[in-house]
């Protein structure tokens, strides 16, 4: 059998082993903090006072186009389809952005052209959570914003 020697428990080891507990907190929240910074996708507007203005006027204008919206990626084809009572609608995309919904690290800008019944574009992509953020414009030249969650078929 064998025996511990028996040190004392001295205020040298109590402070070291006090040191050595707060450096590891620190070190990391310093971590997390570093990733939390590194990933943070933007801002999504330059001032929120001035976007809350017109929100409300924006929103009924974009639902009054009562348009049907989804997306998905099955082979390796973006597909955005917009269709308004079951037939489908082609507007003039002004920007489209295809990325994880944490982090702009992997937003990729597909080119999406209209094959007659929906927006079309390859992209290479992986399992996760992916959104489409679509700006667009209806013939009335209404604005129409959205966040669109992207269902991704293997």
């Amino acid at each position: 059998m064998t025996s511990i020697t028996n040190r004392p428990l001295t205020g040298r080891k109590v402070a070291a082993i006090m040191c050595a507990c707060f450096a590891i907190i620190i070190s990391v929240n310093l971590t997390l903090a570093y990733q939390a910074v590194r990933t943070f996708p933007g801002l999504e507007v330059k001032n929120s006072y001035v976007a809350s203005q017109s929100f409300d006027v924006d929103r009924a204008a974009q639902l009054a186009l009562d348009w049907d919206v989804s997306a998905e990626v099955r082979a390796g084809i973006l597909r955005l389809e917009i269709s308004k009572d079951g037939q489908p609608v082609s507007p003039e995309i002004r920007s489209v952005v295809f990325g994880m919904a944490t982090s702009v690290a992997a937003d990729k800008f597909p080119e999406l052209r209209f094959d007659g019944t929906a927006f079309v574009a390859p992209i290479d992509v992986q399992a996760g959570n992916w959104n489409l953020r679509v700006v667009a414009e209806a013939a009335d030249g209404t604005v129409f914003r959205q966040r669109i969650i992207v269902r991704v078929v293997q």
